[in-house]
């Protein structure tokens, strides 16, 4: 998203109702916070489903009225784990994306708008994170730390080694932005330095901020997922990583037992589908051209569908 485009949205472009979708996206994402937070209630003390009840009779049931998603290998039921594990799953994600995002607006604006040495001292952190790769580092601090605490251990982990690319993109969209007139008008008013980055660029880069966090959030929960399915998360707290993991343990896949595996995979796919709409709709609010593009392309379309009508009748 350019600079431009960020201003546009943050001075009056930003009408997220009238965006498809952003819609679509936001009521996707708010199904899963309302299974997160409602869910695990419903089905424990509404319905009486236990998440972790072992059943060895009911051992690798197929979906039935009984077990609408079937049973585990010891006999758990698999709708009662994918709604119980929904809260873990989007805790580890939120939690990690803000950790992960403050990081890197701190960093990157706060760099970008001082210039000089903090500048030089906040780069050369960013590019020394930038230097080691994520992954195994994201693999080795989980090793060493495995067993040792929860959900929020994991999230910390993820999002103290996932800010420094957030970092440098603000950075440089600050860069553009700190010799620009509405910048230069507070500095000249006497404003402090914190007011201007707090209320003149933080505002400004408010569209780059929420995409970077919606991609914090998916990266995240696909990190979580991945530590749960080596068996380096905390694999006794029963999240959408940690029912792949044991999916994987007792062979499922091989089995056949696929409605053990396919469901949190699908939830976690989805919750990423949703994240990108709301990033594609951000992206064409803020960006005039993008509206203008899909508008033609839709104005094309019609036209194209009316002809080929013409022509068939």
């Amino acid at each position: 998203m350019s600079v431009d485009a960020a201003a546009v949205a943050a001075r009056g472009g930003f009408r997220l109702p009238e965006n498809r979708k952003v819609r679509a996206g936001l009521a996707l994402l708010s199904l899963f916070v309302l299974l997160a937070l409602l869910g695990p209630f419903v089905v424990e003390d509404v319905f009486g489903m236990s998440a972790t009840a072992i059943d060895t009779s009911a051992s690798m049931q197929p979906p039935s009225s009984a077990h609408l998603l079937g049973t585990t290998a010891t006999g758990e039921d698999v709708l009662a784990q994918l709604v119980v594990g929904s809260r873990i799953s989007l805790l580890v994600g939120l939690t990690a994306a803000v950790i992960s995002t403050t990081l890197s607006v701190l960093v990157g604006v706060a760099g970008g708008y001082l210039g000089g040495r903090p500048d030089a001292l906040l780069t050369v952190v960013t590019n020394v994170s930038l230097v080691i790769p994520s992954l195994p580092l994201l693999v080795i601090v989980a090793s060493y730390v495995k067993g040792r605490g929860g959900w929020l251990t994991v999230a910390l982990i993820i999002g103290l080694t996932s800010w420094p690319w957030g970092a440098r993109g603000k950075r440089a969209q600050t860069l553009s932005l700190r010799r620009r007139d509405f910048v230069l008008a507070a500095e000249m008013t006497g404003e402090s330095r914190w007011w201007i980055i707090t209320r003149e660029l933080i505002p400004t880069l408010a569209p780059l901020i929420s995409a970077s966090f919606l991609g914090a959030v998916v990266l995240s929960m696909f990190a979580d997922a991945g530590l749960a399915f080596m068996g380096l998360g905390n694999i006794n707290l029963t999240s959408w990583g940690s029912m792949l993991y044991w999916a994987q343990n007792a062979s499922a896949l091989p089995r056949g037992a696929w409605w053990w595996f396919v469901p949190p995979g699908a939830c976690i796919a989805l919750v990423g589908l949703a994240a990108g709409l709301v990033n594609f709709g951000i992206d064409e609010i803020a960006n005039p051209r993008l509206r203008r593009a899909n508008r033609d392309i839709r104005r094309a379309a019609k036209a194209a569908a009316k002809r080929a009508h013409r022509e068939n009748s």
